[in-house]
């Protein structure tokens, strides 16, 4: 046995059989890791979200790190009642787990009054000198054996933490679908490629929005949508207005539920930046609704980038691929409007989904077409323009790109876009390096230091493709 893990075990912050979880049936959803208010990883701190009844309970969060192998108690967890049309009113807690050593095991537990009713570990964030593993991939809930074998693939991948590109849970981002589609399947207690695992207990994980998560506003069909504004705990550090935010539509009681419950997040929680390890993330929202030539949104993403000066990587992620060689959403382009930006910010790798595929682009450099009082043209939802592409880099021998790199990685479960185009790249876009659409699949990147390895793997474990990007 390795040391390390001897040195866990006594301290009690590992078992051999894996997490536990007690007296389940007290949850509306088990307890899962988020980013909370803590964008710099240098603070230590993850967030522990769990929901519950509507009614008043003495709850509380422990937890230990070595080298200290005592319970230290959270402060007293938070809670927003969500109530709204359709679903029984329930309470969404948040407890802060503070102070949490660099990339160090830890061990929690959840008690209602006197009794522990979960118990997990988890791995808190990397610093900036350690090496880490995180997995993109989207378009995820839709209730299919491919999405229940993708979790259970995440799950063997063991990542630090995982980066969901958008269409979290299908098809309207409603409370009662992720209760069906999402908790059971991410944060089973059990795990095999037909149920899935529990990998929201013991991983961090992170979400861009995508159009079936926050695309509709409309609270007259669908009262219980835009559960993405109460149930993800992430930074607030985007900008608080801007062309971001369509209308909500239906009676002024189901708009004054859905903004009592979601707080502050309502609007701004779609665009937010953060770091882990030595690498800065940009999360955009990427609906067509959003205007990117708008100068305040721009703004917001060029300072980001800049104060990001430190960062060895600096990676982006959306839901809508600018890039996309796919018969599907293929006229969906409104994010080639930001890749000035993206180019200009010295960005390395960008992470997208709606497209139910794997694709990888050369690294190319994009400069759109012009309108007769020189804004960037827009026609819709495409952006035509020219591109440059660095064909010289293959990921083996030349390891250094020139320009960005274009990931579509939305295979996560959902439907299939396009096999037939596979096996046929006369019908790929001249910017399009891989396709890979026969298979489900995700992307599982490696940092160690300067060196990035990315490889993109079936929900068997097969090796469909691998890069290595140096610097």
């Amino acid at each position: 046995m390795r040391p390390c893990l001897r040195m866990f075990l006594a301290l009690g912050l590992l078992s051999l059989a894996g997490s536990a979880s007690f007296a389940a049936d007290v949850f509306l959803a088990r307890p899962y890791l988020q980013l909370g208010d803590a964008p710099a990883s240098t603070s230590g701190d993850l967030a522990l979200l769990w929901h519950a009844d509507d009614a008043d309970a003495n709850w509380a969060v422990d937890y230990k790190s070595a080298p200290d192998p005592s319970w230290k108690t959270a402060e007293s967890p938070s809670s927003v009642r969500v109530a709204v049309p359709g679903v029984a009113a329930h309470r969404v807690y948040r407890a802060a787990l503070r102070g949490l050593p660099p990339g160090g095991k830890f061990a929690y537990r959840v008690r209602k009054g006197a009794e522990v009713v979960f118990s997990a570990e988890g791995t808190a964030r990397k610093s900036a000198d350690q090496p880490y593993r995180f997995v993109a991939v989207g378009d995820l809930a839709q209730g299919t054996p491919g999405q229940r074998a993708i979790a259970h693939r995440m799950v063997l991948e063991r990542p630090d933490f995982v980066m969901i590109t958008g269409d979290i849970v299908y098809g309207r981002g409603r409370i009662t679908e992720y209760r069906e589609r999402f908790w059971p399947v991410y944060n089973a207690d059990d795990q095999s490629p037909s149920v899935g695992g529990p990998l929201l207990r013991s991983t961090l994980t992170v979400a861009a929005p995508g159009n079936h998560d926050v695309g509709s506003r409309n609270l007259w069909l669908y009262p219980d949508g835009l559960a993405f504004y109460y149930y993800w705990a992430q930074p607030l550090n985007g900008p608080a207005e801007g062309p971001f935010t369509p209308p909500l539509t239906g009676p002024d009681e189901n708009r004054k539920a859905f903004l009592d419950a979601a707080g502050p997040a309502y609007p701004r929680a779609v665009n937010f930046s953060f770091d882990y390890g030595n690498a800065h993330w940009t999360v955009l929202d990427a609906n067509g609704y959003v205007d990117w030539r708008d100068p305040g949104l721009r703004g917001w993403v060029e300072r980001d980038l800049a104060a990001a000066k430190a960062a060895t990587w600096r990676f982006v992620a959306f839901h809508h691929p600018g890039f996309n060689s796919s018969k599907a959403h293929f006229e969906e382009q409104q994010m080639r409007l930001i890749a000035d930006v993206l180019e200009a910010g010295r960005v390395d790798v960008v992470f997208s989904g709606h497209v139910h595929n794997y694709q990888r682009s050369f690294p190319l450099s994009f400069v759109a077409g012009r309108e007769a009082d020189g804004r960037m043209a827009r026609t819709g939802n495409l952006v035509a323009g020219r591109w440059t592409l660095d064909k010289t880099f293959d990921g083996r021998s030349n390891t250094r790109p020139r320009g960005v790199i274009y990931l579509v990685t939305g295979a996560g479960g959902a439907g299939l876009y396009n096999p037939e185009q596979q096996d046929r790249p006369e019908t790929w876009q001249p910017f399009t390096d891989k396709f890979i659409a026969k298979v489900h699949s995700i992307t599982v990147a490696d940092v160690d230091g300067k060196t990035l390895t990315v490889r993109q793997v079936s929900a068997d474990g097969v090796e469909l493709d691998r890069f290595v990007v140096a610097k």
